[in-house]
């Protein structure tokens, strides 16, 4: 395991999604049939998912692009609107005389292990739409996840809504935030079973974790002996749906750690092998129900489920979406844009040392390899994913696995469990820890700089009025009011700022 300390920014990306964003990652992308060389939406589908050193390792030897008769822009579905030549020229000037090592050969140290189960990489499908079929399950298998975690079985009558999603996208019509108000499996409890057994026989190296939601002590009992008889490796408890909370289902059970405790417990009863209790992140803190679930016999915790949301509102109709006949309810928000609160919750579990040995399955806004090594430093031992699938495809496994294989090898790790945790002491719950007699300054580009004043008017009205243009347009700092505060390295479109080189003691 390499030391730890602060010696070296890892992976300092050269290339960004924003130089590729009219790219729409197409399925059988017409670029890549053009191509007689390499297979440039490989190599694009790396770059948006942060892996732009796989990218440019995936590169031929000699730069193809250089005599291309058949240009593969003109094929794209948007000709001419992506600039790939220039970014495949881009990372083999610019990445690929920077590789340190070559690609892993072998993903040995993507293996661990959930509650003693042999993972063969840490990536899960998350209990939801895309891990609701055999066909889907054996397909996410084919393409390389280590397992599922399948969609919460019930013996309710499940009847969905329709529209049931609604989201908050970027410019280029990405997900950043997703809303849904779907429900459990409307497939029977029977039906399920015989999932699970195909799934078992066909794919006995994949992990098999049945999520179940009960009615009473008894009904957790019987589903959860059900799934141990029928093939499940483990089972997940789903205690936090938010939109199976009426009459004292999903989030309302993990709102209340007694009821936490007394269900998890008759889960026990039924079966032998592992269970995590699945928690809810509509609490204040999340500690008592996770330590009521292992005095219940959990073995782990999975963390989080969706957050109670509503997004927009028409202002024609006044219904918030997704409306269905004039009506819409509050739903569960996931994607990109809840991994900060669900690093807080796994920063919180991986601290209490009333949990202090349980497995942590974490998942909540997850998309690129390097959000997944966020969590296991924070103390995960598996992933879990669903809204990027929903958007991506099961194909982003591509990249979790080889991104995260990458870094672990660069940075001479035998195995992803000793990555495990590793950030959870530069944490704390207050900020009255940190030291505040030094100051970083920001550094300017002036080779980046392209003049536009963001710097200036963000720190003018939201700072330390520390910035103003010169005659060229380019920014000066007032060292003697700059408290560095790094707004305007947020800010800069053209990343032409970065933290300075030292710490600087205040006057």
């Amino acid at each position: 395991m390499p030391a730890k300390g602060e010696e070296k920014v890892v992976f300092d990306r050269k290339i960004y999604r924003s130089d590729m964003l009219k790219c729409v990652l197409c399925h059988e992308a017409p670029c890549s049939i053009s191509c007689r060389e390499m297979d440039p939406a490989r190599l694009l589908r790396a770059i948006w998912f942060d892996n732009e050193k796989t990218a440019a390792a995936l590169l031929p030897d000699e730069f193809p692009c250089s005599d291309c008769t058949v240009p593969c822009e003109q094929t794209c579905v948007r000709a001419e609107e992506v600039p790939i030549r220039e970014l495949m020229r881009r990372l083999d000037d610019e990445v690929k005389p920077e590789l340190e090592i070559p690609i892993p050969e072998d993903e040995e140290r993507l293996r661990t292990q959930l509650c003693g189960i042999l993972l063969e990489n840490p990536f899960l499908l998350s209990s939801s739409v895309v891990a609701s079929t055999y066909d889907m399950c054996a397909r996410a298998f084919e393409a390389g996840w280590a397992g599922a975690a399948f969609k919460t079985i019930c013996s309710f009558d499940i009847h969905e809504a329709s529209p049931r999603f609604s989201a908050i996208t970027g410019d280029n019509g990405s997900i950043i935030g997703f809303k849904n108000i779907e429900q459990l499996s409307d497939h029977s409890v029977a039906e399920n079973m015989e999932i699970f057994r195909r799934l078992k026989e066909n794919y006995p190296s994949k992990l098999i974790l049945a999520s179940i939601m009960g009615q009473d002590e008894q009904e957790w009992e019987e589903l959860a002996r059900l799934c141990e008889e029928n093939g499940a490796d483990a089972v997940e408890l789903n205690f936090s749906c938010p939109n199976m909370a009426d009459g004292g289902l999903g989030s309302d059970i993990g709102q209340v750690p007694e009821l936490v405790e007394r269900f998890t417990a008759a889960a026990r009863r039924g079966t032998k092998i592992p269970i995590l209790a699945k928690l809810t992140p509509n609490v204040a803190s999340m500690g008592p129900a996770a330590e009521a679930a292992r005095r219940g016999g959990a073995d782990g915790i999975a963390a989080i489920n969706t957050i109670k949301s509503i997004i927009g509102v028409n202002p024609h109709t006044y219904v918030s979406a997704p409306a269905v006949r004039g009506k819409s309810a509050v739903g569960g928000y996931s994607g990109n844009a809840v991994k900060p609160i669900a690093l807080r919750f796994i920063e919180e579990l991986g601290q209490n040392p009333a949990l202090s040995g349980m497995h942590l399955s974490a998942m909540g806004g997850i998309e690129t390899w390097m959000d997944a090594l966020e969590f296991i430093l924070m103390g995960a031992g598996s992933i879990q994913v669903t809204t990027a699938v929903m958007q991506y495809g099961y194909r982003i496994i591509d990249d979790l696995k080889a991104g995260l294989n990458y870094y672990l090898a660069e940075k001479g790790f035998y195995n992803v469990s000793e990555a495990v945790g590793l950030a959870l002491a530069s944490v704390s719950d207050t900020t009255d820890v940190l030291e505040r007699d030094t100051v970083i300054f920001p550094k300017f580009h002036r080779e980046k700089c392209i003049g536009c004043g963001r710097c200036m008017v963000s720190c003018a009205d939201g700072g330390h009025q520390t910035i103003r243009l010169d005659e060229s347009r380019r920014p000066r700092l007032n060292g003697n009011r700059c408290v560095g505060c790094h707004l305007c390295i947020l800010v800069c479109p053209q990343r032409a700022i970065t933290p300075g080189k030292k710490r600087v003691t205040k006057k």
